[in-house]
């Protein structure tokens, strides 16, 4: 795969205008269009659509774009990774499985569908019962599942402490390990790997893509 090139911010600044505009025919066209010129779907998904969609967020939050242009933006890359999908599944399944999840409360679901879509690409299957879901009905889920790993990502830094209630209500009924991440931790957070056994933080994809490889060797 083609490496990309971070002294550039034209594909990212690019893919930016046109999901402010909802322009999913041209967004989809040109991320797309990075896929066919051998840019990995990591790379797209970390340094194109994960730095656009923060850049959405910061601009919310200062009153540069209005909810509906940030519902806008976030609904166009969902049907855009959605249309990459079967691409990305890999033909060699690996017989694991992983429940993915965001704490109760939390409605922003387009990082942890990353998550999923790189270990779909490792030959896992990801079960993700979507956003908001309520802590105790998330373990009825993975009792239910029986996977080899839980996910979790949070968004918003005021809900880390609703992550710190699924990671005990988790480790107090299962020995799974269990990796955490999301934008939240930008602000802080990331020492509740440490208070709970076999308990990760993943900064980025690239870190989980490595871990995903050498968990499975």
């Amino acid at each position: 795969m083609q490496p990309f090139n971070t002294n550039t911010q034209t594909d990212h600044d690019h893919y930016l205008a046109l999901i402010l505009e909802g322009n999913r025919a041209a967004a989809s066209v040109h991320i797309k269009g990075l896929a066919a010129q051998g840019v990995s779907i990591r790379d797209i998904y970390e340094n194109i659509i994960k730095t656009a969609l923060y850049r959405v967020g910061e601009l919310w939050e200062s009153n540069q774009i209005t909810v509906a242009e940030e519902h806008i933006a976030t609904s166009v890359t969902e049907g855009i990774m959605n249309e990459l999908f079967y691409d990305i599944v890999s033909r060699q399944r690996q017989a694991r499985k992983v429940v993915l999840g965001c704490v109760e409360t939390e409605f922003h679901q387009v990082g942890v569908k990353m998550v999923a879509d790189i270990f779909e690409m490792k030959g896992w299957d990801t079960y993700f019962p979507g956003s908001n879901v309520p802590a105790n009905e998330m373990i009825r889920y993975i009792e239910k599942q029986r996977p080899d790993m839980v996910a979790l990502s949070v968004s918003i830094y005021s809900h880390i402490p609703l992550l710190e209630k699924m990671l005990r209500l988790i480790h107090h009924t299962f020995d799974l390990p269990v990796i955490i991440g999301g934008q939240a931790f930008r602000h802080g957070g990331k020492e509740l790997a440490e208070k709970y056994p076999r308990t990760r933080y993943m900064a980025d994809l690239k870190e989980l893509e490595t871990f995903i490889d050498q968990y499975q060797t």
